[in-house]
């Protein structure tokens, strides 16, 4: 049990005793460094329920948690704050529990059904590019966090497989492509087509211009260009199940979903369920039948039917065009439905969408609670902001999007980079140091965007995400391998050798260094509540600091005192354990050496 959890039913116990008050919740906060004490009551929002001095009621809570509290020790009072000193025998018995715990801070797995977590979602005419990026990285990392806080987990993505877009890059390949590959061009899958997705739109405009300059208003234009009817054309006999249309659209998708298969893989990313829009396009029309039956929809006079939200602040919204066709919102209704008939356990989804689709998730999931379903209470959008890179915004229609395996690329060369520098890799062989850059790399780009609150704008810097110095991934990486450079070390010499250490008194940085541990488990419950590994990140960062420090202010392998020699040696391995599995929530490796 947390020294926290302990000290708010004995403080309570405290001042029913003393005030014969009950007392809702005691708001604690770390002890300021620069006064005596591990951990601070705040008294003034006592001061709505017992009256008095604010300094005077500190103190008498003080000396009875002092008298009824064996792990108290000791207390100080300034103006209203309650200082508490813990005695460094409840942190060494705490030490002692979690040191062997190979899975510290994780729960176990709960009753309260899976989350099916659904990210990245890419359209099949183009690469992945940076956005897909933040997208991949929240929605993996999310997905580890909740499985860590004891959730079973459903990790999906739904591929946008059908459309105008795909069409156009269809349509491009046909009439430019003169039959070529993957493998006659050496091209990724997804990089040829979008390629053609580009091609596309250069020929759609030069249309459009030649129409402009013959004299056709350029609205007129814009929708009459005739590569532009041919695409329209060309959705329709794929809707219609044309032969030809569908052999292509298959051909060319299948190039990209080998394209696709290759980005996860080199991004660390997988899923455990795969949904397609082709087949869920015409999902949720039979739903929308019943609702109407229920009341929740109604019918227009052109036969289009809509839902009016206007009593929950939002406005009315179309479900169904008056042609019987649906629209977006139709699909992801009738694709939330089915996700739950094919995993019944399902009992919450999250779904990891940029943030220009609030409105749009703030009415499926009103609609959803509207229908009766009553897993819509546990549906969130894990929304996020965009990311640029100092050069400025992305457009992939005009081909400057920034290209996601370019990306990575890039950062495994920027790590090899600065690594030449540092020049510590004399032994590596040339295949070691490639696979120590990539991780070095990817976890420079990856902890760089998981450690910003996922509502945030995001500006990278590659440099400066790789900076050895600092909150960034690489100074986390290179602290793990300090510690196994300790352990190696220590192995040499026999500090294992001790058995169970046994230290009766602790040296302050050792105190603070396990706070730091003990802090993990809500951490972990924190982020999982909050969809937020900026929570993981940023605790990983305060360790790393607070380790730092200690190995700077305290000797480790120089001990002279064995048992004080054994027991640094073993808090030392449990803070590189802790960081391993914090980076792993993340999607982070962590090197051996460095």
């Amino acid at each position: 049990m947390g020294i926290e959890t302990i000290l708010e039913a004995k403080v309570k116990e405290a001042v029913a005793e003393l005030f014969s008050v009950e007392l809702p919740q005691v708001e604690f906060q770390p002890t300021r460094k620069d006064f005596e004490g591990d951990i601070t009551v705040v008294v003034f929002p006592m001061l709505r329920y017992v009256k008095g001095n604010p300094a005077q009621i500190g103190e008498q809570i003080g000396a009875y948690l002092k008298d009824q509290v064996q792990a108290v020790s000791g207390y100080n009072v300034i103006k209203g704050f309650l200082n508490i000193v813990i005695d460094d025998s409840f942190y060494i018995d705490f030490f002692g529990q979690i040191q062997d715990v190979a899975d510290y801070g994780y729960a176990a797995s709960n009753d309260s059904g899976a989350v099916m977590v659904e990210y990245s979602s890419p359209n099949t005419n183009k690469p992945l590019h940076l956005g897909h990026i933040r997208n991949n990285l929240l929605g993996y990392s999310v997905s580890e966090i909740l499985k860590a806080s004891g959730n079973k987990v459903y990790k999906t993505q739904i591929i946008n497989d059908r459309g105008i877009h795909i069409c156009k890059s269809m349509l491009a390949w046909k009439r430019f492509g003169n039959g070529e590959t993957p493998e006659s061009t050496g091209l990724k899958g997804d990089k040829l087509v979008g390629n053609y997705y580009v091609a596309f739109d250069k020929a759609y405009k030069e249309e459009i211009a030649a129409m402009v300059a013959q004299g056709v208003d350029k609205e007129v234009a814009e929708k009459e260009a005739p590569i532009l009817l041919e695409a329209q054309e060309m959705l329709r006999k794929w809707e219609a199940g044309d032969d030809e249309v569908v052999a292509l659209w298959k051909k060319m998708n299948g190039w990209v979903y080998e394209g696709f298969e290759e980005t996860y893989k080199n991004l660390g990313v997988d899923f455990d369920t795969l949904y397609y829009e082709s087949d869920t396009y015409l999902l949720g029309k039979d739903v929308v039948a019943q609702g109407l039956e229920k009341g929740v929809f109604y019918r227009k006079e052109d036969g289009s039917v809509w839902i009016d939200l206007t009593d929950e602040g939002l406005d009315e919204k179309i479900v169904l065009r008056s042609d019987g066709t649906a629209v977006y919102m139709t699909q992801d209704i009738g694709t939330a439905i089915q996700r739950v008939k094919d995993h019944p356990d399902v009992n919450g989804m999250v779904y990891t969408v940029g943030n220009e689709q609030d409105y749009h998730f703030k009415v499926l999931f009103l609609i959803l609670k509207k229908l009766g379903f009553s897993w819509s209470e546990k549906l969130h959008h894990l929304s996020y902001g965009m990311v640029d890179l100092p050069s400025g915004k992305m457009k992939s229609r005009e081909g400057t999007v920034v290209d996601a395996d370019d990306l990575m690329q890039e950062m495994a060369q920027t790590a090899a980079d600065i690594a030449a520098e540092l020049g510590k890799l004399e032994d590596y062989s040339e295949a070691q140091k490639r696979e120590l850059y990539k991780m070095i790399g990817l976890g420079a780009l990856k902890y760089y965007i998981l450690k910003v609150d996922p509502k945030k704008r995001i500006l990278f810097d590659p440099e400066e995400s790789v900076d050895f110095q600092g909150n960034t991934g690489p100074f986390i990486q290179y602290t793990y391998a300090r510690i196994q450079s300790i352990l190696r070390k220590a192995e040499e010499t026999g500090a294992f050798d001790e058995g169970p250490a046994s230290v009766t008194e602790l040296h302050p940085k050792e105190k603070e260094l396990i706070k730091q541990l003990q802090l993990y488990p809500e951490t972990i419950q924190l982020a999982a509540e909050n969809y937020s590994p900026a929570l993981i990140a940023n605790y990983t960062y305060d360790l790393v600091k607070e380790f730092n420090s200690f190995y700077q202010q305290v000797s480790i392998l120089g001990e002279a005192d064995r048992t004080k020699k054994a027991f640094r040696v073993k808090l030392a391995k449990k803070v590189g354990e802790v960081i391993a599995s914090a980076f792993k929530l993340l999607g982070i490796g962590v090197p051996e050496r460095m």
